[in-house]
């Protein structure tokens, strides 16, 4: 657990090797993080998108991060809550473990990540999060080249139920 932070904040403003975009399946920008990511990378981001020929979600892809701190942007596309019982929460295991698998292969040593899917997808946050932490948790006890992993928190609400997780008092 030592590797793994938590904050609140704006994560285009981290200055670590790669932050993750809760992305849409273009890769083009929209709402959210998604959106503010796009805006602070600037234009070069979006370019360097449309010849990535989009993204299935669970599936993550890396771009350079432009204007960001961040070195490089890692996209991740996540599932739009439909109930739970449409393969939710596998695809959303695979958004973390892809978007892992990607920062590994590039030697990034940090990396920071968003609630992936809990804004306008609406994933119930407290199943996100359990499903973000156990999944986080599993891939670096076998990974020794992400030294921290931060997640970064938009609001009060979502730090509570991470800070809660993280200490150990409530199941993954």
């Amino acid at each position: 657990m030592e590797r793994m932070a938590l904050i609140k904040g704006d994560i285009t403003r981290l200055a670590c090797d790669a932050i993750v975009n809760a992305a849409n399946s273009s890769l083009l920008g929209g709402g959210g993080v998604d959106g503010a990511i796009h805006r602070a990378a600037g234009p070069q981001l979006s370019q360097e998108c449309l010849g990535l020929s989009g993204c299935k979600t669970g599936q993550a892809k890396i771009t350079k991060g432009y204007r960001l701190p961040a070195t490089w942007v890692i996209h991740t596309v996540g599932p739009v809550w439909h109930g739970g019982g449409s393969g939710e929460d596998s695809l959303l295991e695979s958004c973390y473990r892809n978007s892992l698998a990607l920062a590994t292969q590039h030697g990034v040593r940090t990396i920071a990540f968003p609630a992936i899917s809990t804004g306008i997808y609406r994933f119930p946050a407290q199943r996100a999060a359990q499903i973000a932490v156990r999944t986080v948790s599993e891939y670096l006890a076998h990974d020794g080249t992400i030294e921290q992993l931060l997640f970064v928190c938009f609001d009060d609400s979502t730090l509570q139920i991470y800070q809660t997780l993280l200490s150990g008092k409530e199941p993954l």
